[in-house]
């Protein structure tokens, strides 16, 4: 596939791949072009706490595309920090750019809902109207279903109490166009001493998110859009998050979360709960 030759980091022909291991930058395609102007506006728009450049911290935690034989210490951490921050890419063109070898980007966290929006824009550009096209759990949606003409209903998976063992479908939403993203640190992570450690990273601390958040279900016009916010907001935390979600027309979101005795609640934002059938 043309996406993956170009932003897989686990394909070691890519071009995200080949930027890695540059010195300097490579000349990117269209594909990565458009990713990386997408990840460096919602940089900027959570004040970084989206961010590409994770890469070294992602590798270092065991979550990279090679198997690590322990976990970094606080020096190393630091050691990394040094090299996590989109100020250390520039995009001239087609050509991204680097001012530090040491520089490795990692878009996992978007790139899988940008060839969503793809193949929902080439199916509209034929004539397709009325469709769902999901990639990887990720979906955008069109139109109604046919023949009987009803609108499109998405199930949220929701997280049990048994450990997360099983996941039953707690909401079900009624949309006729737009994107759902969600994004969770309750499967893809290791334990250390009792403790999990997800793979979604804190660029701010070089460690894994260790918050109230269990998940977070972004609906937006694009999927690009929804998922490169989704990992975002639970980095900011429930309090935070509902403040960033209910400022913005673009979105609206739904929280699975711990409360402090343990157990789980959700909530979601005021324009999702109109997504949400009654």
């Amino acid at each position: 596939m043309v996406i993956d030759s170009s932003l897989s980091i686990y394909k070691p022909y890519s071009r995200i791949v080949a930027f890695n291991y540059s010195k300097t930058g490579i000349t990117i395609d269209e594909h990565f072009r458009k990713v990386v102007e997408k990840s460096l506006d919602t940089y900027l728009q959570t004040n970084g706490l989206f961010d590409i450049t994770v890469l070294p911290l992602v590798e270092a935690w065991g979550f990279g595309a090679k198997p690590i034989k322990s976990f970094p210490d606080s020096a190393t951490i630091r050691s990394l920090l040094t090299c996590v921050g989109p100020k250390y890419l520039q995009l001239k063109g087609n050509f991204l750019c680097k001012s530090k070898p040491s520089v490795k980007i990692d878009v996992n966290g978007i790139a899988q809902d940008y060839s969503v929006d793809v193949i929902a824009d080439f199916l509209e550009k034929n004539g397709i109207k009325n469709y769902i096209v999901e990639v990887g759990g990720e979906l955008r949606v069109h139109g109604r279903k046919k023949p009987g003409n009803e609108l499109f209903k998405v199930g949220i998976e929701t997280p049990s109490d048994n450990d997360f063992g099983a996941h039953p479908m707690e909401k079900i939403l009624v949309v006729d166009s737009g994107a759902i993203t969600t994004s969770g640190n309750y499967r893809k992570y290791h334990e250390s001493k009792g403790k999990k450690i997800s793979h979604l990273m804190d660029p701010r601390t070089g460690y894994s998110i260790q918050n109230e958040m269990i998940s977070v279900t972004v609906y937006a016009k694009d999927a690009i859009t929804a998922d490169a916010y989704d990992n975002a907001l639970i980095t900011m935390g429930l309090k935070g998050a509902m403040k960033f979600v209910e400022k913005r027309k673009d979105m609206a979101t739904y929280f699975i979360y711990h409360l402090s005795n343990g157990s789980i609640a959700d909530t979601a934002s005021s324009r999702f709960y109109k997504l949400i059938q009654q």
